[in-house]
């Protein structure tokens, strides 16, 4: 089954999903952060996914900031709406190196808005996936 990977922010949410052989990781959309069980729950179904990850932004000394303190109420209503296995990936500066791989691609600004969340979930995704198959 495939992995889906998550970067929660306040408005919207990046959505990545892993191959079946879970190596590698691509983006499939940005949904809005309200009302998004049940667009998750159809990816979930598509994708036939059996697990997911969720980036946990701490601060670069390694503490949880509010939007760290907001991502753990978030899992904690996703595993008792979607029942799966659930886990959290340190995704600090993720985001820094989303925004730097859009500029290297060329997105100008209103591009890179767009795609920033869900280049952040390949990234937090991709990083997990990795870890898996050392």
């Amino acid at each position: 089954m495939r992995v889906m990977g998550l970067d929660v922010g306040d408005k919207y949410i990046g959505v990545a999903i892993s191959d079946e052989l879970r190596l590698t990781a691509q983006g499939i959309k940005t949904i809005k952060s309200e009302g998004c069980i049940e667009a998750l729950k159809e990816n979930i179904k598509e994708y036939e996914v059996g697990s997911i990850i969720v980036g946990l932004p701490r601060m670069l000394n390694g503490s949880l900031g509010i939007q760290g303190e907001k991502v753990l109420k978030f899992i904690e209503d996703l595993k008792a709406s979607l029942g799966l296995p659930t886990f959290l990936w340190d995704e600090r500066l993720s985001t820094i190196a989303a925004q730097r791989s859009l500029i290297e691609a060329g997105k100008g600004r209103k591009k890179r808005k767009g795609l920033k969340d869900k280049v952040s979930a390949v990234i937090i995704l991709q990083g997990y996936l990795d870890s898996i198959n050392r």
